[in-house]
């Protein structure tokens, strides 16, 4: 008896922290009232609205003569106030709005150009004229999703009605983690994720993934987001303990490829007779042109084109690890420069020995090549100690939150 009184409260414990919180919603009073729209500051009942985009051949003189102001105005915004609004910089397709006078001259009063989604140029004509700069309200609201794998990370994105950018976001948070060349069907996920709207109606796409569940081959990894360093907009995704899902080095330099041919020193080649001819790089195949990353941090020490390498590069990262990228279309570093991991070091080719587009990447452990899938490459640096307490204080709500999302 005693065990069933606690199962059952277990279930009721479970159950009421998966509840969503009820919203009551009042009836609102029987009153009408003229809406009022507001944009850009301005209260567009005041004006007639008229708006347009930047057409080839048009000019800022042109479109602001042509609704009746004067040439002097024109003048002044062209000469005077070029280190706030440049006229001679208005693009081809770019939005923007006039205010004009509710009269019979329909005069425009203001003149709004939209650089972005978000920043806009005002000039105003009326009284004493002003120009300024100014962005559109940007708000951030949070969202849930998750999925289940049937053929691949971005299908399913697809299937879920999911950002595209949301596939490159969990592709990055696991790049130290998840072989995305190896996700099987059954394999999941769960995300706790900002979608950025502006003027809190516009749609403007995926901002942040704050948390993260992936479940590969049965096993689970939390990824929860933090920032080690506000100063410096350091942040990071660390797991359920505060370890770093960063290593000292990507599983791949290609993102979304497939391994065509792995490290093998006993590899035999019909073509040459079945004679062993060891491999001692692993294929990473792809479309010619797809970017190739710098799998860590290094400095460039060959790029050049070379016999049966064809147009390589090749990094030295400390003074134990060396990688190498073979048959590149064409390379974006030189000798001697300092890279990143994750910078773009070429695009995949097809130049010296190659049947196919790809790229050969070569690892090296101590001056000898090494299979990198079979070597344990060092961690990124741990949580600090002293964050941890504010770690895990903000992973506890977040934790719940991806836990009680369903598949």
């Amino acid at each position: 008896m005693k065990k069933f009184i606690f199962a059952a409260l277990a279930i009721i414990i479970v159950t009421t922290a998966c509840e969503k919180p009820k919203v009551e919603t009042l009836a609102a009073n029987n009153i009408t009232a003229d809406p009022v729209f507001k944009q850009y500051g301005y209260n567009l009942n005041d004006f007639v609205v008229v708006r347009d985009t930047i057409r080839k051949g048009d000019t800022f003189g042109d479109i602001l003569y042509a609704n009746g102001v004067s040439h002097d105005k024109i003048m002044n915004v062209a000469t005077k106030f070029r280190d706030s609004f440049d006229v001679r910089r208005i693009r081809v397709g770019k939005p923007y709005v006039l205010l004009n006078s509710k009269d019979s001259l329909n005069t425009t009063q203001v003149f709004i150009y939209e650089t972005n989604k978000v920043d806009y140029a005002v000039v105003d004509f009326r009284d004493t004229l002003s120009i300024y700069n100014n962005k559109k309200p940007v708000s951030f609201q949070e969202r849930e999703a998750s999925g289940v794998i049937t053929s691949s990370l971005s299908a399913t994105m697809e299937e879920q009605n999911l950002s595209p950018y949301m596939t490159d976001e969990l592709a990055n948070i696991y790049a130290w983690t998840i072989n995305f060349f190896k996700l099987q069907a059954g394999d999941r996920f769960k995300v706790v994720y900002t979608e950025k709207f502006i003027d809190d109606t516009i749609p403007a796409g995926l901002h942040e993934i704050k948390a993260a569940y992936f479940e590969h081959h049965g096993k689970p990894l939390y990824a929860f987001k933090f920032s080690s360093d506000s100063l410096k907009n350091v942040s990071g995704y660390y797991d359920e303990t505060a370890n770093n899902l960063r290593r000292a080095f990507l599983q791949s330099p290609v993102k979304f490829s497939r391994i065509s041919s792995r490290f093998n020193l006993n590899r035999r080649i019909k073509y040459y007779g079945f004679k062993l001819r060891p491999h001692r790089g692993t294929d990473f195949a792809a479309a010619i042109g797809t970017p190739i990353l710098a799998t860590a941090d290094g400095v460039v020490t060959k790029s050049e084109r070379r016999g049966g390498n064809g147009n390589y590069v090749k990094i030295r990262h400390n003074g134990t690890y060396e990688t190498q990228y073979l048959h590149m279309k064409a390379r974006n570093v030189k000798v001697g420069q300092f890279v990143k991991q994750g910078d773009v070091i070429g695009w995949i080719g097809m130049t010296g020995n190659t049947s196919g587009p790809h790229v050969c990447y070569r690892f090296w452990k101590n001056g000898k090549q090494v299979d990198p899938f079979k070597e344990k490459t060092p961690m990124a640096e741990p949580l600090s100690a002293d964050l941890r307490a504010e770690y895990f204080a903000k992973l506890g709500p977040l934790k719940e939150k991806l836990d009680c999302i369903t598949f």
